[in-house]
């Protein structure tokens, strides 16, 4: 069996980015201040020199100078070419960089920089991606671009380390390969609430962490409204064309601070529109007329969450509404209330839904679609589908206790069938720091799947866990999964 060696030293790199780089001495008055400072770099062909770089709101919070990391890897196997305007940015590996005359110098002068970091247009290779950058002039009228460096290692596909003098290496030779288990230990988890990466055509759980306690979930909570609107459909209670028509309430929801979807109270929409609007702009209205049509009220439908929940094994989850939002009680003095649950049970719930609606990913996997019936154009929220082409779904959701969060599906393949990979995110601080975390988890999933291949292969004996081989059993659910796919097409 392949031995699989661990890169300790990456974990510094996801830490705070790494970087123990010399920063110019000053003294920081308020969060809302980029501070230059300098970093020395090296690849491994020997080639050394001084990246910029500006440690955002806080210290070791640190983004490098694509401009000078471009001219660094230059001619090597890591080369890339770049474009930068003003809140644009076009990358392309594998191409050779031009330089500007800027690369590699210090910064003139010193103190605060105050440029905002912001999801800039970034293409590569003319495929748009998502990635937080600062986009800021330089005293000769040039452009650059500050990118997060596990952005940049993920983007690259590159291993980034920090020797023990403090300067970053880059290993052109090594792919991007982070240790969760190391990062943990490190205490890099204790910006989220929870984590899990696993297989959920297998049901095996490659990493978690505090994975057994129940946290808010927000909009994720829709994947739940989702299922049960599908088991409507293929019950025969509700067909994908059936016009739904838009409550009071639901009306009502649209055109408040929630609203998402202009629905308007007595029009009709399909249930297949509403499944798009849910999962995609995770539209609560939507959700809340899915809701509506499956049980007649989101008090009936919500008694059906939580029954499904104890039917399926989800120990650590309840349900008070259909679409996440935080949820008040009727008493003098209210108790807000919203849905949690653990990451575990959104494990279980997900590969369920996955295994027997795995056409939810037709959904799931667009960037973006048309309500026809309302003219209206809808984006999907999900970061990943853009940045990981391996990236099918699932859902994003946000509220002021329950974070960022984001589950994440990914499609792999071991040569006989495909499995679905799943990344859950509770608990972020940020949309920025859930997208990170979420990339780096994604990264890791598939390697660790592909590792599992290669020690698969090298096998010699089938391994067998009661009378099925471990990848049959998976394979007959595989089966009977393709036989329901006509129950839905985007």
């Amino acid at each position: 069996m392949k031995t699989i060696l661990r890169k300790t030293a990456s974990i510094v790199l996801l830490l705070s980015v790494i970087l123990m780089c010399f920063t110019v001495p000053v003294i920081r008055a308020e969060a809302s201040f980029e501070i230059p400072g300098v970093c020395q770099v090296q690849t491994d062909t020997g080639r050394t020199g001084t990246v910029k770089t500006l440690d955002y709101s806080y210290d070791d919070n640190t983004y490098l100078s694509l401009r000078d990391i471009a001219m660094l890897l230059k001619d090597t196997e890591c080369s890339f070419s770049l474009e930068i305007a003003g809140s644009a940015v076009s990358l392309n590996p594998g191409s050779a960089y031009t330089p500007a005359g800027v690369e590699n110098v210090p910064w003139e002068g010193g103190g605060y920089v105050d440029i905002a970091l912001r999801r800039n247009e970034f293409k590569v290779n003319g495929e748009k991606v998502f990635y937080y950058t600062l986009i800021m002039q330089l005293p000769s009228g040039e452009y650059d671009c500050f990118m997060m460096a596990v952005d940049l290692a993920m983007l690259l596909d590159v291993d980034m380390t920090v020797s023990p003098a403090g300067s970053l290496q880059i290993h052109t030779q090594e792919p991007f390969d982070p240790d969760p288990a190391a990062l943990e230990e490190a205490g890099y988890f204790g910006g989220v609430n929870s984590v899990l990466a696993g297989d959920a055509t297998t049901g095996e759980i490659y990493y978690q962490y505090q994975s057994d306690t129940s946290y808010p979930i927000a909009s994720t909570s829709k994947l739940m409204t989702c299922l049960l609107t599908m088991e409507a459909v293929s019950s025969g209670q509700l067909t994908l064309d059936k016009q739904v028509t838009i409550s009071d309430a639901a009306g009502a929801l649209a055109v408040s601070g929630d609203g998402v979807v202009p629905l308007k109270a007595g029009e009709q929409i399909s249930v297949r529109e509403l499944l798009v609007g849910a999962l995609l702009p995770s539209s609560n209205e939507c959700a809340l007329c899915l809701a509506e049509a499956v049980a007649g009220s989101e008090e009936a439908f919500v008694r059906m969450m939580n029954e499904k929940a104890q039917e399926l094994g989800l120990s650590q989850t309840i349900f008070f509404n259909s679409n996440g939002l935080p949820s008040y009680t009727e008493d003098f003095i209210p108790a807000k209330r919203q849905n949690s649950m653990s990451a575990k049970d959104m494990f279980r719930l997900v590969s369920y839904l996955l295994k027997v609606y795995p056409q939810i990913t037709d959904i799931t996997s667009l960037e973006e679609a048309t309500l026809e019936s309302l003219d209206f154009e809808v984006r999907n929220t999900n970061p990943l589908l853009r940045n990981l082409p391996e990236a099918t779904g699932l859902k994003t959701g946000t509220t002021n206790r329950a974070g960022a969060c984001l589950v994440t599906s990914l499609i792999a393949d071991d040569g006989s069938m495909e499995h679905d990979l799943v990344v859950i995110v509770l608990g972020a601080e940020d949309s920025i720091e859930r997208g990170r975390v979420s990339g780096m988890l994604a990264r890791y999933a598939l390697n660790r799947f592909d590792r599992g291949m290669e020690e698969t292969e090298s096998e010699t004996d089938v391994k067998t866990s009661g009378s099925l081989p471990v990848h049959a059993e998976a394979a007959v659910d595989r089966v009977i999964r393709t036989a329901r796919e006509h129950q839905l097409s985007p």
